[in-house]
């Protein structure tokens, strides 16, 4: 190691290598490397890129002898050689204080650039200063980096970071770079449509965007034009109709039921413009540019939780303002060559398809209603006959109970999408089966629940979801099927999605990786006779003689991220990574900030 590396190693990084990370870590104590040589590189060789920090380090005192080898003149040379050839730039130390009297880092954090809200100068005439060191300063000049600061559980905080120094040129030399270097960030949004559900969850939508989002739009320069909805559709609605050219994404505040509604009028604005037939049950969609992104206020906020891991409205907030992309996959629902809806996270029939049926008949009760709805499903207990038809997803690296969960930077997710468009193209050519000649697994019996997820299905109630291992954007769904049981074996099922223990390992449970699938209920035929006797199939149709056994009911509907499908009979495909978010996927490891 070379005698400045050794220096620099105990102070900061450089800024402008691959990374460009502003840093500073937990350090040994400056003075056994010096900090008197530390502060006089400081003040001559590095004023044209110059160190600055919190005061102390500009007043040490050195009293140890230098560690072997190193001298001020080998420090000083490399250093000027080094500003010489412009390969060193300038370093930064964030940290906010130091161990007293000794020069150990105690509270310091590293900080990339992409991840800097914006930079400001600081306004320091008539402030009190706690360091008496600034307070000797002449003329102090300040300057503030707003960023991102990790904490617990994936949720992300704003943070600021003064920087001081005595001279003005200095100091707007720094706000000049630094500008410059986030105008070169161009997958930052400018300009952002805004779409505000004042009803959905506990009807604090409006509020939740003023306080805690509109904030940072307004320090970050991002620009909105906002559409307060009125009635239902009408963000879907408005998509048809307004120029989205000028846009550079499109934010939903409320819940799945909101972002839903984004979601298809997105998606159905882009396949008119493209030309595409969205009832074709084999069209291929086109992806829309504009990213979507979701402020979570609604009441289960199911899709924001598994794409970034919380449920936190000024988390989502700064994955918009830093530009984050994340690729996800959409399922298209036909029947009959008629397209029905597009889903992203659930589609359940059964037990989800009667929760969400009922619970649209008790709104009055609040959130309250799935609780109630939930209860009466489970003792119900129904069971359906069907008949399940699906493409296994040869395509896809990994499988739904390899414990392997998607995460930022999903390699399973990318490896999929490229072997998938590898098999995509050798069927084009004829070196490969297409579609309509592989090989179809076909199942029947009766089912207590039928569950095609997309992604995980994570929520604060359920934190590794239906199907922990599910990808984002894999281009395959986790076909789940639970088959006739006792309600006491379906509890267990039901409350190891609260847990950690595998919700798959049970003999009356089936999960596939597919890509396309078909479901047909026994009694599609006879719909209208199922309706004469829907008083059939009330509150009371429990079996108090067996309790454990399941009654057969004709036909129940699908649960479509929170919507009611009735159709029994259902054509579903999964279109890779058609739609991104304004997010990065759920974090490998936590590293919260010490630095408050």
């Amino acid at each position: 190691m070379t005698a400045l590396s050794q220096v620099l190693s105990c102070v900061s990084f450089p800024l402008g290598f691959p990374n460009q990370t502003l840093s500073c870590r937990q350090r040994p104590c400056l003075e056994q490397v010096c900090p008197n040589l530390t502060r006089q590189l400081a003040q001559n060789e590095l004023k044209q890129s110059p160190l600055l920090s919190p005061p102390k380090c500009w007043d040490y005192r050195c009293t140890r002898p230098h560690p072997a080898g190193i001298s001020n003149e080998n420090i000083k040379a490399e250093c000027s050689q080094l500003f010489g050839a412009g390969l060193l730039l300038p370093v930064w130390i964030l940290t906010n204080s130091l161990t007293e009297g000794c020069g150990v880092f105690t509270d310091a954090c590293s900080v990339p650039v992409s991840e800097i809200i914006a930079v400001e100068e600081t306004d320091v005439h008539g402030k009190h200063h706690t360091s008496g060191k600034w307070q000797k300063m002449e003329k102090p000049y300040a300057f503030t980096v707003h960023c991102v600061k990790r904490a617990r559980r994936h949720r992300w905080k704003w943070a600021q970071v003064t920087f001081w120094c005595p001279e003005e040129q200095l100091c707007h030399l720094w706000l000049q770079t630094l500008r410059e270097m986030l105008e070169k960030l161009t997958s930052r949004p400018k300009h952002l449509l805004v779409f505000i559900n004042p009803f959905g969850g506990k009807g604090q939508g409006k509020r939740i965007y003023e306080r805690k989002v509109a904030p940072l739009f307004t320090l970050a320069s991002i620009t909105t034009d906002i559409i307060v909805t009125e009635h239902a559709n009408q963000a879907k609605e408005t998509l048809y109709e307004i120029n989205m050219e000028k846009y550079d994404g499109i934010v939903c505040v409320g819940g799945d039921g909101m972002f839903s509604e984004v979601l298809h009028g997105l998606i159905g604005r882009t396949q008119r413009s493209a030309g595409v037939d969205q009832n074709h049950p084999r069209a291929v969609l086109v992806p829309s540019s504009l990213r979507i992104g979701i402020i979570p206020a609604g009441s289960t906020d199911c899709v924001c939780y598994s794409t970034v891991g919380t449920s936190d409205a000024e988390t989502s907030a700064l994955h918009i303002v830093v530009g984050d992309s994340l690729a996800m996959d959409v399922s298209s629902v036909h029947h009959n060559s008629t397209l029905l809806r597009y889903s992203v996270s659930l589609l359940g029939y059964g037990f989800y398809g009667d929760i969400i049926k009922d619970s649209e008949k008790k709104r009055w009760l609040g959130l309250a209603r799935y609780d109630f709805s939930g209860l009466k499903t489970f003792l119900s207990h129904h069971c359906y006959e069907g008949t399940v038809s699906f493409l296994p997803a040869q395509h896809t690296v990994g499988s739904p109970r390899d414990g392997k969960p998607c995460r930022a930077g999903c390699f399973v997710c990318r490896q999929s999408r490229q072997q998938l468009e590898d098999e995509q193209k050798k069927a084009l050519y004829g070196l490969e089966a297409a579609e309509d000649v592989e090989e179809w697994q076909v199942v029947c019996g009766k089912f207590l629940a039928i569950n095609a997820t997309n992604m995980s299905c994570a929520c604060r109630r359920s934190p590794r979801g239906l199907s922990p291992a599910a990808h984002l954007g894999d281009g395959s769904s986790d076909l789940i099927l639970i088959r006739k049981c006792s309600r006491f074996n379906f509890l267990r099922f039901l409350i190891r999605h609260t847990n950690q223990q595998d919700q798959f390992d049970f003999t009356f449970v089936e999960v596939y990786r597919v890509k396309k699938f078909q479901f047909t209920s026994k009694h599609v035929e006879d719909e209208d006779s199922d309706l004469k006797e829907g008083g059939k199939k009330r509150f009371g149709h429990i079996c108090s003689s067996h309790p454990s056994c399941c009654c057969a009911v004709s036909s129940s509907s699908w649960n479509c991220d929170g919507e009611v499908l009735h159709s029994p009979a259902i054509e579903v495909r999964v279109h890779c990574q058609l739609v991104r978010l304004f997010a990065r996927g759920i974090e490998e490891t936590e590293k919260p900030d010490s630095h408050s």
